[in-house]
């Protein structure tokens, strides 16, 4: 177990690392666009996009649409209109963990209470709801060009080859940054086929550490663990506890992240904004490189 980090912003703080992001890192980030290309980081949502078996998929309901019209549905003026409807799983796709998603030992971050999440309310402490935007530098460890060709499942990225992505990049990890790890996980997932959650290339507890300890934001990737799955012996979920519940870091899972590799920038501006689910454990998200 790592040690816990609390108190740095007070006995009740809930945004953790996130208050990193002071206005020096957002002129700073700013200070990074240059051609002003804007690249969506995010997954399509729908009924397909894929899930681990124990979550609900996303479920899509037209409310109105072409076919009320041509039962007979009234169109004052010629006046026509489609609604809809989605029920939407809050860990799916490209989503943000909150800092309630994950704890021990009855302790979420800064030492709140975990009976403090409730079926009928959701979390009362750390929920997503407490996340304010993000407009902070990001940088890009591409784990793929580094190896040159995709992370097998199940393989550990320790911290010396984490590292030798940083420098790959030209980029050192630091206090604000927005880190995003390339792993090739969800662009080696062929349509059609059954995705396995079970086994996925991550980063250890040591890479996990050093980021953390560089004063990093938050900490993203392209798979839906961040970490290696099956898990070091004698462990669960390691780096997750680590991140989030010590370290108040909270995770970005299903990064898409192939067109931001084929540009060659190791940083840009990074900007996402979680939705404000009062209570959520966690939101669906579209991350922005900013070129």
């Amino acid at each position: 177990m790592t040690e816990e980090v609390w108190g740095l912003w007070g006995a009740e703080d809930e945004r953790g690392a996130l208050n990193r992001i002071c206005p020096a890192q957002v002129r700073a980030a700013a200070a990074l666009v240059r051609t002003g290309e804007v690249l969506s980081l995010a997954q399509p949502l729908s009924p397909r996009t894929p899930v681990p078996a124990h979550r609900n998929g996303v479920m899509h309901f037209m409310d109105r649409d072409g076919g009320d019209y041509a039962a007979g549905a009234r169109r004052p003026g010629n006046f026509q209109f489609a609604e809809d409807t989605i029920l939407l799983p809050l860990h799916v796709g490209t989503h943000i963990d909150a800092l309630c998603h994950v704890w021990h030992d009855d302790k979420l971050y800064n030492g709140f209470s975990g009976n403090g999440i409730r079926s009928t309310a959701g979390a009362a402490r750390c929920g997503i709801d407490k996340m304010p935007p993000i407009f902070t530098r990001g940088i890009l460890l591409d784990v793929v060009r580094l190896r040159g060709a995709f992370v097998r499942d199940g393989d550990s990225i320790g911290l010396a080859e984490l590292q030798q992505a940083a420098s790959l990049a030209g980029v050192t990890p630091a206090e604000g940054d927005a880190v995003l790890i390339r792993t090739g996980w969800l662009e080696r997932q062929q349509a059609g086929e059954t995705m396995s959650f079970d086994r996925e290339p991550g980063i250890d507890i040591d890479s996990a550490l050093w980021l953390a300890k560089s004063g990093v934001a938050l900490v993203g990737a392209d798979n839906y663990a961040i970490e290696v799955l099956p898990f070091p012996t004698g462990t669960v979920f390691p780096v997750h506890q680590c991140l989030i519940r010590n370290y108040g870091v909270p995770l970005l899972e299903g990064l898409s992240l192939r067109a931001l590799a084929e540009t060659g920038h190791g940083e840009f501006a990074f900007v996402a904004a979680p939705l404000p689910i009062v209570g959520g454990t966690a939101s669906p998200i579209v991350p922005m490189a900013v070129l």
